[in-house]
């Protein structure tokens, strides 16, 4: 009896729609698609695809909630093709091997097959070798997304076979655009999602939109009745984790604007990467010793003390460790940020390492040559040379061909 009365109560919702608001949301038609403008206007080649109906193999490379499956559905969808998802994550050979055979009947049936592949990435060499002759058959139209460098993670013989391109983190503006369209048809009113309230999911939401309709939603069922506040919407978004991988591109990404704007003696933009890294819990270490090298690269002779600050600085954060120790960057950070910037001793080590490898057999002169036994000393090492502080022999301390030599300016 119980049994059936579940089945009556499914029964009468079978109208509903249960998905979640971000795939309820989800654009279905290119002309939906909020963002990515530079893939998806008119001319661009996204648009170009579908307008040709010629389905290309693509490499969609971006952050999460940018729009990589979505634009694959639409892909196949507007060029008639039928659409097979994988996810690298828990998908294995077996999975590849029966889209590859279902693959093959289509092609016999003159039905275009395209593969979609969430995070390609997590797929090793050998399972990314077996696209390629499919591909190269044209069995299938492979579409791999992922929010990690190609470069790096996809094979270079699927790279040659497929067009790279790159979708950027949405706007505010963008998500702005994105919640209201949801707020209309979910007939939420002006009064019930209020404009502060809809800043500021764009705000917490780091360019995904998959998150900001996701804390749309949540806020939403915690409003009830009552309007969404921004305070509701701090509840539901809670802390926004950053968007940071310690091992992906978004580190070199943060690091390297760290470093090129202490290098440009922006102290404001230093420590605003610095938090970053912090914040999405970079390991301290790690930008200690950046800091200890950018010390002698970028600054160097001109105020010698910076090494000494940047060890210290290393120092202090492997003894005493964070949150304390974040004084201690922070202090380093605007110190070397703000110090005066000279190149000198990275030039000269780069022309000394390609000096030596261009002359690595040039004789040391015999006058500067170690003369431990009178054999040594009558042959005439160490001549003319003496102990004395800034003693300068009249032959210099360079091999003859080098003797002109200067990697100073004085």
């Amino acid at each position: 009896m119980t049994i059936a009365l579940i089945v009556i109560e499914v029964g009468y919702n079978e109208g509903m729609d249960n998905r979640p608001l971000a795939e309820r949301q989800r654009p279905t038609k290119l002309s939906q698609v909020i963002g990515q403008a530079h893939l998806v206007s008119a001319g661009k080649i996204i648009h170009e695809i579908i307008a040709n109906k010629q389905p290309t193999s693509l490499i969609l490379w971006g952050p999460p909630g940018s729009g990589k499956t979505t634009l694959a559905r639409i892909i196949a969808q507007e060029v008639g093709a039928e659409f097979i998802e994988l996810s690298a994550v828990t998908s294995g050979k077996a999975d590849v091997v029966k889209v590859i055979a279902h693959a093959e009947q289509n092609q016999r049936l003159a039905i275009q097959t395209v593969l979609f592949v969430d995070e390609i990435h997590r797929f090793n060499k050998a399972q990314q070798d077996a696209f390629l002759p499919h591909v190269e058959a044209g069995t299938i139209t492979l579409i791999g997304a992922t929010t990690e460098n190609p470069s790096f993670e996809i094979i270079n013989p699927l790279l040659s076979r497929s067009r790279v391109l790159v979708l950027e983190p949405l706007t505010k503006s963008e998500i702005t655009t994105i919640l209201k369209t949801a707020a209309k048809t979910e007939k939420l009113t002006a009064k019930q999602l209020p404009k502060a309230s809809i800043e500021l999911l764009a705000e917490l939401s780091g360019g995904d939109a998959r998150v900001a309709l996701g804390n749309l939603e949540l806020a939403h069922q915690l409003a009830g009745f009552k309007p969404i506040t921004p305070q509701i919407v701090e509840t539901a978004a809670q802390t926004r984790v950053p968007g940071y991988d310690k091992k992906g591109e978004y580190h070199y990404n943060v690091i390297s604007a760290f470093i090129k704007s202490m290098r440009g003696s922006d102290a404001t933009a230093t420590l605003y990467y610095l938090a970053r890294m912090l914040q999405a819990g970079e390991d301290p270490k790690f930008i200690a010793r950046r800091m200890v090298i950018f010390a002698s690269e970028d600054i160097g002779l001109v105020a010698p003390a910076a090494l000494n600050l940047a060890v210290s600085t290393f120092l202090a954060v492997e003894r005493i460790g964070l949150p304390e120790a974040e004084y201690n960057l922070y202090h380093c950070a605007t110190v070397l940020a703000k110090a005066q910037k000279s190149r000198v001793v990275a030039d000269a080590m780069v022309q000394a390492r390609q000096t030596a490898s261009q002359y690595p057999d040039l004789p040391v002169p015999l006058h500067l040559r170690n003369a431990p036994t009178n054999l040594m000393k009558d042959l005439g090492y160490g001549k003319g040379t003496k102990w004395q502080a800034n003693f300068k022999h009249p032959k210099g301390f360079l091999p003859d061909d080098l003797a002109t030599l200067n990697f100073f300016d004085s």
